[in-house]
């Protein structure tokens, strides 16, 4: 996960400002035009269009969740608050939302590339670490089903060493991995199950 960070290339990325005030964003969408980014300001809701944006940036002084078409902190890109008031409830807010950086307001006439960077490298990390959550889950699921495929073997009368050998001879023959197979034994268990069941 360390490492230098990597230098998104900012150029023809597509942002949109979330602001209630045009005129007082103006300062931040020129930076970001300066910096190469094509820059469309909405409020209060996101138009459809945002989906495909590279960035948002959204106030965190009048923001709400329904402004969003995306569960809180599952937002599909970057997300960068613009923090004027520094009430503990809308800093809440703001984390919850799923800040990847923040920018104090008024915003100047710097601060926006820095943003930019971390915000697409917090974003960056978080969908990594997300992916391998999702995977150890898979990984962990896998094994249970594995155990409990072993346990279904086992009944017949053989070892646990014997019924996983099974397993395997299975999943052999049926040119799939362990896994897969653990997976059809126990679905095959489960239906004969409740076809019994109906009985």
């Amino acid at each position: 996960m360390g490492g230098q960070m990597h230098i998104p290339n900012l150029d023809q990325a597509c942002a949109v400002v979330m602001h209630p005030v045009p005129d007082h964003a103006a300062a931040l969408m020129r930076q970001l035009t300066a910096i190469g980014l094509t820059v469309s300001h909405a409020w209060p809701d996101l138009p459809s269009s945002a989906i495909s944006a590279d960035f948002i940036f959204y106030d965190t002084d009048m923001g709400h969740d329904d402004q969003f078409p995306w569960e809180p902190g599952c937002a599909p890109m970057p997300m960068i608050a613009l923090v004027g008031s520094e009430a503990p409830g809308r800093i809440e807010w703001a984390a919850r939302m799923g800040a990847d950086a923040l920018l104090l307001k008024p915003v100047g006439s710097g601060g926006a590339f820095s943003a930019l960077l971390m915000a697409h490298h917090s974003f960056e990390l978080r969908r990594s670490l997300n992916a391998e959550i999702k995977q150890l889950h898979h990984r962990m699921s896998a094994r249970q089903t594995v155990v409990q495929a072993v346990a279904l073997l086992s009944a017949q009368g053989k070892s646990q060493d014997a019924a996983y050998d099974q397993l395997r001879q299975m999943a052999m023959a049926w040119r799939i991995n362990v896994e897969d197979a653990a997976a059809r034994i126990v679905e095959n268990a489960n239906n004969e199950g409740s076809l019994r069941d109906s009985n």
